[in-house]
């Protein structure tokens, strides 16, 4: 296998576990090489840090009830 044979779909696929640190290196390496070529998938990478280092700073303590309650029920039946 290519080391940039990754398509965009199987990158958005592993995001989660390359932000993570949990991809094996060879896996890992397909990944960044995606990225040196895909400006789409660059761009996505970027925009999802963002989005995790925003949604980090909201603090338990200032969720309302409804809105603490409607996050947990989003999740609860989430596989």
């Amino acid at each position: 296998m290519e080391a940039n044979d990754l398509s965009c779909q199987e990158l958005v696929e592993l995001v989660t576990e390359y932000l993570d640190g949990a991809l094996p290196t060879d896996a890992r390496a397909r990944f960044e090489a995606h990225l040196t070529t895909c400006d789409g998938c660059t761009a996505y990478l970027d925009e999802l840090r963002a989005t995790i280092e925003l949604a980090g700073r909201v603090e338990p303590e200032a969720l309302t009830d409804e809105a603490r309650e409607g996050l947990l029920a989003a999740f609860r039946g989430w596989k």
